[in-house]
């Protein structure tokens, strides 16, 4: 269930702040165009043409009066450097090309038809998306969710615009050892609630059907054999807070339909008691299942997925992102030794940590890495003899599948997260 904020409510929109971006002209929309651009002036955002704009603004506007392949191939273009806003300067409908124009790259699309309108559309638009970049180039996101490539800063970008500018519930997917977890605690964190509660973990592989309720909901003193004390439950724990559940696709169908009469009521016993308790938390749930798959066969209750998906963020494998196996590496090199450098790696040795794969992701490289730091004598490269045998290429560049190891972080029952969740809990 969702606590605390409306999205209308969301704290950095900003609407006096200064914005700026580049802007391009794309056929004959100069001069509606051009009068746009005076008005987002007048409000604090100011466009540059594209050709004039720094690289600090990499995000943008492109007017056009109709969808044309030289359009398409230019919003391809802007886009693989940051943002791009299309505008349509023709008050006729889009229909499908609004779809187009996003495939080949755009973030959004609007059309002009009362300018005033149009003006804070996209104002709007462009300060929400410098907040978001604000945050992602902090210093906090950067030290706590390393990585350059194109495909993890987008999957970071949105799950900072979710956390800052919704109360939603969140499902993130992602293979294991892909940082879901982590990604559940930055949404926690930056989540503006004035009041906010904590960040509660329950592992759902941990679960046993017979004890859940104690998990979920607590219980009193003598509820049953054992209960020597009373103990509050995840949803006690969480509430004014985020719950985090990771895994949530192991729930048996039970333990599903118990998790959504709280959801949807925020009402819970625990168990034992005849008290009714309100809760009103953030939920986030993680799962390397496929649930939609699950929800079709039946695996997995329809009008749960429905409550927990309202937003989804997908995080990518590590083979998607394979620019930031080096910038990892140094980032875990730092965690073993905090007051040096990390060691430049033999090429041989670079190659091998690129072109390996890895079946548990980040969680995986970083065992890798620390098997060799622990071996590295400590001056020079990080050379081939640093790398322990069983992690050793049979042949060529290190392209051998890895041993698969994937030793899971594994926490019973809930948990208050702090403020940096330990490096192990890459899920």
């Amino acid at each position: 269930m969702s606590g605390g904020m409306s999205g209308s409510a969301a704290g950095d929109r900003r609407t006096s702040a200064p914005v700026t971006g580049w802007h391009e002209v794309v056929d004959d929309s100069n001069r509606v165009a051009k009068s746009i651009v005076d008005d987002l002036k007048a409000i604090g955002v100011q466009l540059l043409p594209h050709n004039a704009s720094s690289g600090s603004a990499p995000d943008g506007v492109v007017f056009f009066d109709q969808v044309s392949p030289a359009l398409l191939r230019r919003v391809s273009q802007l886009s693989q450097s940051g943002r791009v806003l299309a505008v349509s300067t023709s008050c006729s409908s889009l229909g499908d090309d609004s779809w187009t124009l996003l495939r080949a790259g755009a973030s959004d699309v609007v059309s002009w038809d009362e300018q005033d309108q149009l003006t804070q559309q996209v104002a709007e638009r462009l300060r929400r998306w410098d907040t978001i970049d604000e945050y992602v180039e902090g210093h906090h996101i950067q030290a706590f969710l390393v990585g350059v490539s194109p495909a993890w800063r987008t999957a970071i970008k949105d799950a900072v615009e979710v956390a800052r500018f919704s109360d939603a519930a969140v499902l993130i997917t992602g293979e294991s050892g892909t940082g879901k977890e982590r990604v559940a605690q930055l949404i926690h964190e930056i989540d503006p609630r004035r009041r906010k509660g904590r960040f509660v973990v329950l592992d759902c592989t941990t679960i046993v059907p017979q004890l859940s309720g104690s998990e979920f909901f607590g219980h009193e003193k003598g509820a049953f054999t054992g209960a020597a004390s009373p103990r509050e439950g995840a949803f006690e724990l969480a509430d004014g807070g985020t719950l985090f559940l990771d895994e949530v696709g192991e729930l048996p169908l039970i333990l599903q339909a118990e998790l959504l009469r709280v959801i949807q009521e925020g009402m819970y016993k625990r168990v034992g008691s005849n008290a009714w308790r309100k809760t009103r938390f953030r939920l986030v749930c993680a799962t390397n299942r496929d649930l939609r798959r699950e929800k079709d066969r039946g695996a997995f209750r329809a009008d749960l997925y429905y409550r927990i998906a309202v937003c989804q963020l997908h995080l990518p494998s590590l083979r998607e992102r394979t620019e930031d196996i080096e910038p990892l590496y140094r980032h875990f090199c730092r965690q073993v030794h905090p007051d040096r450098e990390p060691p430049q790696l033999d090429e041989a040795v670079r190659d091998l940590l690129v072109n390996r794969d890895y079946p548990g992701n980040v969680r995986e490289l970083r065992s890798l890495v620390l098997q060799v730091m622990n071996r590295y004598v400590g001056l020079g490269l990080v050379t081939v003899g640093d790398v322990p045998d069983c992690e050793r290429p049979v042949s060529g560049k290190g392209k051998e599948r890895g041993n698969g190891r994937d030793a899971d972080h594994i926490i019973p029952g809930p948990r208050q997260g702090g403020s940096v969740p330990s490096p192990t809990s890459w899920r």
